[in-house]
């Protein structure tokens, strides 16, 4: 039995960082419906961010909407706003991410659902909180990572701001309000009391850099310098980076130069040395090093610093990845269906339950694939003919 089988989850969220959450929620048991508008549903299911459909509609919407069900309706008709208010006195929990104030509007936001359900757990994410001079601005992941230093970590100096290649602020804060949701539902099974969880995308980029930006608030204020080449981290000396090899990269952490000078028979870096030097000389010692680790293929290093416990890394592409073995033996990889029988790969829930690994093989759903059952199953409508006609 997984953990959260017998919660019931309904999603007003689209996009990414939303459904994230109840996709991991999803994962480990839970019962998800996913309320979409009509015609259109979910904005992802058309905004491709690349150039594969998958089944008529956006890959990134598949791989964040698997393993939940579809419910049409339009919540400014009162009739499906009905509907909607009957299946949520049957809801333990309640995800959103609209800006502030949609919810009130539309007549779903917390205090109205609490008083359809009062132990209801309501979690929302909004883009940057539910004040200030941001707080009706579009919460999106590229605004959100330039407003929040983010750019200013990746790259090299001379590189200008550079964007993460993920929507990594989105999967965080999605991670976050997961997190609250469980500790509230936690907080439920012992006392009966739901709640309220709010996250920011704002707020979960800060945390996201809570080790940089506490050097940076007891270092004077400084803001971080990126080394002039392979920077992996504006706060790590030498050799920490990313470096070129005769046929591919390599990737070295934490590591004495003196040694590395030895071990890699380096001879430009025998007169540096550890502690001050790998920072106030990180360039000069990264440049030297470049130019070296250019002599030998990736797998001669390895073979040489491997051994003697230095930590390095081949930097592998996706399709490398995928056949290495260190990959293979995680069984990451599942095959979902959706009900029309169109098949896709994607990931698994990286989480594991008493040792076992949490595999679904429901795909993502129609648009509104769900909504008769629904209304069945629920008793939402006296007929589902007299509801079909109102949609």
């Amino acid at each position: 039995m997984l953990p959260l089988e017998g919660y019931l989850v309904i999603d007003f969220s689209q996009f990414l960082s939303g459904p994230s959450a109840s996709l991991r929620l999803a994962d480990m048991g839970a019962r998800v419906i996913k309320i979409e508008r009509p015609e259109t549903g979910d904005i992802c299911r058309t905004l491709y961010t690349s150039d594969l459909v998958m089944n008529g509609e956006s890959s990134v919407f598949h791989a964040i909407n698997r393993n939940k069900e579809s419910f049409q309706a339009d919540l400014k008709n009162e009739a499906d706003a009905k509907l909607i208010r009957n299946l949520l006195s049957h809801a333990d929990v309640v995800i959103h991410n609209f800006r502030p104030g949609v919810m009130e509007r539309l007549g779903f936001d917390y205090q109205s659902v609490k008083a359809i359900k009062e132990d209801i757990i309501y979690g929302e994410i909004s883009g940057y909180g539910p004040e200030g001079v941001y707080k009706d601005r579009p919460g999106q992941d590229l605004l959100l990572q330039s407003l929040t230093g983010l750019t200013w970590l990746t790259g090299n100096a001379d590189d200008g701001p550079i964007a993460m290649g993920l929507s990594i602020v989105d999967m965080l804060a999605g991670a976050h309000l997961a997190q609250g949701l469980l500790a509230c539902m936690y907080r439920k099974a012992i006392s009966g009391q739901g709640g309220s969880v709010q996250v920011s995308m704002m707020e979960s980029a800060y945390d996201f850099q809570f080790e940089t930006i506490t050097t940076f608030m007891n270092d004077g204020g400084h803001n971080p310098v990126r080394s002039a080449a392979s920077n992996a981290n504006a706060y790590l000396g030498a050799p920490y980076g990313i470096y070129k090899t005769a046929n591919g990269y390599l990737a070295l952490a934490m590591g004495s130069i003196p040694f590395l000078s030895k071990l890699l028979d380096c001879q430009s870096l025998r007169n540096f040395s550890d502690g001050a030097e790998a920072f106030e000389k990180r360039d000069e010692i990264k440049a030297l090093l470049a130019a070296h680790l250019q002599t030998q293929t990736t797998q001669k290093w390895l073979s040489v610093l491997e051994p003697a416990d230095i930590w390095c890394a081949d930097v592998l592409d996706w399709n490398q990845l995928m056949e290495h073995d260190g990959f293979k033996v995680l069984d990451m990889v599942q095959s979902v269906s959706m009900s029309d029988g169109f098949s896709y790969k994607t990931t698994r829930c990286p989480v594991r339950i008493d040792g076992e690994l949490l595999f679904s093989s429901k795909g993502s759903p129609r648009l509104g694939e769900d909504n008769e059952r629904i209304i069945r199953e629920f008793g939402l409508v006296p007929t589902v003919q007299e509801h079909t006609l109102d949609l």
